[in-house]
C-alpha cells in the first residue's frame, strides 16, 4: 500500500558509486547498480535519513512522496537473506545520533593551557547541529533558545561560541545548497512540539543567507506559532553588520 511519507531520493548526475551509503544503510535498502546507489525496495527505506550524511557527493536527500509503507517484517526477511540482523529501531549512524554534553566542570577548566582558556572553549552543548539531523523530537530542543546559522557563519565570525551560542541549541546549514521546502518543514514540526522559547538567526552578509531568516520564519507561520526572533547579519571579514529584533 502506498503512502504520503518520507523516502530517499537518489541524484543520479551527482551519484559516484562509491558505497559509503550502502554501508550506513542499516535496513540494506541501497545497492550499487550499473555504478550508481539506487533504492531497491521503497518498502524496506524508513526515511530517516542516516545514510544522508554519508554521501560525500551530497546525491542523497529526503523527499516526502506517494511511496510504499516502510516494513520492518520486509526488512527482517531481507536480512536474513544476506545473513544480517535487523537494526534496532529507531536506527543511527555515528554522526546522527542525538548526545547531550554536559555543563563543563570548572576545577578542570583550572588546568586548561592558556591557549585553550575557558574564554575560547566550545559552548555547544548537543550533537548533532546540522538542520537535516535533527529531529524534531531531539530532547535539547524541548523548551530550548534556538539558535540558527548560517554554516559559514563559525568561520568566519571567530566569536560565535561565546556571543550567541552559550546557553542556545545550535542548528547550521545552508539555504543555497540544501533543500529549502524540506528546511520549512524541518523547523515547522519542531515549532509545533518542541517548545522553543526564543529565536535567533545568524546569517552572511551574502545574498544567499538571507533566505534563511525568511525559512525559518515560513517554517514559524506554518506552525501556527509566534516566537521572539532576533536576526544577525555578519561580513565576510567576521564583523556584525546588523543585530535586530525580526518583524
Amino acid at each position: 500500500m502506498k503512502v504520503m511519507r518520507k523516502i530517499i531520493e537518489i541524484d543520479e548526475e551527482l551519484c559516484d558509486g562509491c558505497g559509503q551509503c550502502v554501508i550506513s544503510c542499516a535496513e540494506g535498502s541501497l545497492e550499487i547498480i550499473d555504478g550508481k546507489a539506487r533504492v531497491i525496495s521503497e518498502n524496506l527505506c524508513d526515511g530517516l535519513g542516516a545514510c544522508v550524511g554519508e554521501c560525500p557527493q551530497g546525491a542523497l536527500k529526503i523527499v516526502e512522496r506517494e511511496a510504499e509503507a516502510f516494513d520492518e517484517h520486509a526488512v527482517e526477511v531481507h536480512l536474513g537473506k544476506k545473513g544480517k540482523k535487523a537494526p534496532p529501531s529507531p536506527p543511527t549512524c555515528p554522526s546522527a545520533a542525538l548526545r547531550e554534553f554536559p555543563a563543563a566542570d570548572p576545577c578542570a577548566e583550572a588546568n586548561i593551557p592558556a591557549a585553550l582558556e575557558t574564554g575560547r572553549r566550545s559552548a555547544l552543548t548537543h550533537w548533532p547541529i546540522q538542520i537535516n539531523l535533527i529531529p524534531p523530537t531531539a530532547p535539547f530542543l524541548k523548551g530550548a533558545h534556538l539558535l540558527v546559522a548560517a554554516d559559514c557563519v563559525p568561520v568566519a565570525f571567530p566569536s560565535l561560541h561565546q556571543a550567541f551560542l552559550k546557553g542556545r541549541v545550535v542548528m547550521i546549514g545552508c539555504p543555497k545548497f540544501d533543500d529549502v521546502e524540506e528546511y520549512v518543514r524541518r523547523f515547522a514540526e519542531i515549532f509545533q512540539t518542541a517548545d522553543i522559547k526564543s529565536l535567533t538567526t545568524v546569517v552572511m552578509e551574502v545574498p544567499c543567507c538571507s533566505a534563511l531568516p525568511m525559512i525559518v520564519k515560513k517554517g514559524m507561520e506554518e506552525a501556527g506559532k509566534s516566537i521572539p526572533t532576533d536576526k544577525v547579519v555578519v561580513s565576510i571579514r567576521g564583523e556584525i553588520l546588523r543585530h535586530e529584533k525580526a518583524a
